[in-house]
């Protein structure tokens, strides 16, 4: 795949460094660059939690703050109020 991308005056700067300090070719640098970026945002959808929180699945509910202490008598106020199912 061909890739044409427009590069404002201070990305153009940092690739012009990246060429000369590495001495790579621009393919390299960007072939390099999504590499890099490929496998940082997969370590970050690979743990589950990170994946709920982007999802914003984690703290979409409302209850007590102590929940995770009292959740025991949260759930024998709903066995009386509802049955045990």
């Amino acid at each position: 795949m061909r890739i044409n991308a427009r590069l404002d005056d201070v990305r153009s700067r940092k690739l012009a460094y990246l060429e000369r300090e590495t001495g790579w070719s621009v393919s390299r640098i960007v072939r390099t660059a999504i590499d890099t970026y490929y496998r940082a945002l997969r370590r970050a959808t690979a743990d589950p939690a990170s994946a709920l929180k982007k999802s914003g699945f984690i703290g979409c509910a409302e209850g007590p703050s102590d929940l995770s202490v009292t959740y025991k008598n949260e759930l024998r106020g709903l066995s009386v109020k509802h049955g045990h199912r």
